[in-house]
């Protein structure tokens, strides 16, 4: 059960998160409570399963980022975790993810890229495939973006 103080939480964090050193005493105020019962109440939330996810998004355009590239790679099955890992490890990279390799689609490892340029997310994944050693990849850009929103439930 949430009470009304959990939606007026809820309705805060579903937003734009402050760009704050202390976001959450930032919110905290705007719900009228401490920074502490602010984050206990978040926990509770969490560990009640109401919230599942929390998570952040980065307007990369406003942070320099300009150009996207979706790695798939060619990963021989008996290293997949160690490859995995190893291009996640990457400071330019966000998301890695195994997915199963299709008829006519050979690639099961995907890594997306952030570059300030195109030939910058090329010399990026050329380092990646160096220390893996995996050559078999190929690089999908981004074109355009289409929703990068937040859930709204309160």
């Amino acid at each position: 059960m949430i009470d009304d103080l959990d939606k007026k939480i809820i309705r805060l964090i579903q937003g734009d998160i402050p760009v704050d050193p202390r976001p959450f005493a930032v919110l905290a105020e705007k719900a009228g409570i401490t920074e502490d019962e602010f984050l206990a109440r978040l926990k509770n939330l969490i560990e009640d399963d109401v919230i599942r996810r929390f998570g952040a998004t980065l307007y990369h355009r406003s942070a320099g980022i300009r150009s996207n590239a979706m790695a798939a790679w060619c990963v021989p099955e008996d290293r997949i975790e160690e490859t995995g890992k190893a291009l996640a490890e990457f400071k330019e990279v966000t998301h890695c993810y195994q997915r199963q390799p299709q008829k006519d689609w050979r690639y099961n490892l995907y890594t997306m890229i952030h570059g300030k340029s195109d030939e910058d997310c090329r010399k990026i994944a050329e380092r990646m495939s160096g220390k893996v050693g995996i050559k078999d990849y190929t690089l999908l850009f981004s074109k355009r973006e289409f929703k990068k929103t937040s859930m709204e439930y309160f």
